[in-house]
């Protein structure tokens, strides 16, 4: 089973234009650093959008922000991206007639909706932000080894 990226590549999205704000930011520019095609980044793009976390004009490479970035929660993001679908999915095609089959996932049914809360919780607490500055840590980080490698 293939894994969605959509939140990531939303995220990385909206860390790019507000990285190269007043910059010339085309789709194939950030397909480029997503490593995927410019029409599934305007696909993301028109879902931000519509969710009022960019403004962009058709044939224009003028994409921005609208908001702050740390007025941006992850939460914001999955919701404009993903809507309402839950992180996690048990399995409703088990065998009515047998009550472990049926028990068994409206149990785990239940774990998973105490799983949703707490993963929303968390993802509401992380801003567009916090991580534009977590990268500029790791950033910082990778040229502070670069230069001690390089020091006799």
């Amino acid at each position: 089973m293939k894994y969605s990226t959509k939140l990531s590549d939303a995220l990385h999205i909206l860390a790019f234009l507000n990285m190269g704000a007043g910059q010339r930011i085309t789709s194939a520019r950030i397909a480029e650093s997503v490593k995927t095609n410019p029409a599934y980044i305007r696909q993301l793009m028109a879902a931000l959008k519509s969710a009022g976390m960019i403004t962009s004009s058709q044939g224009q490479a003028k994409a921005e922000l609208t908001r702050q970035p740390g007025e941006i929660t992850v939460l914001d993001v999955y919701r404009a991206i993903e809507g309402n679908k839950p992180l996690l999915h048990w399995d409703i095609d088990t065998n009515p007639e047998c009550g472990v089959g049926i028990y068994v996932q409206l149990s785990i049914a239940d774990f998973y909706q105490e799983i949703q809360r707490a993963a929303e919780q968390k993802m509401q607490a992380i801003s567009l932000q916090d991580i534009i500055d977590r990268y500029d840590k790791k950033l910082n980080e990778l040229e502070q080894k670069s230069e001690r490698e390089l020091t006799p």
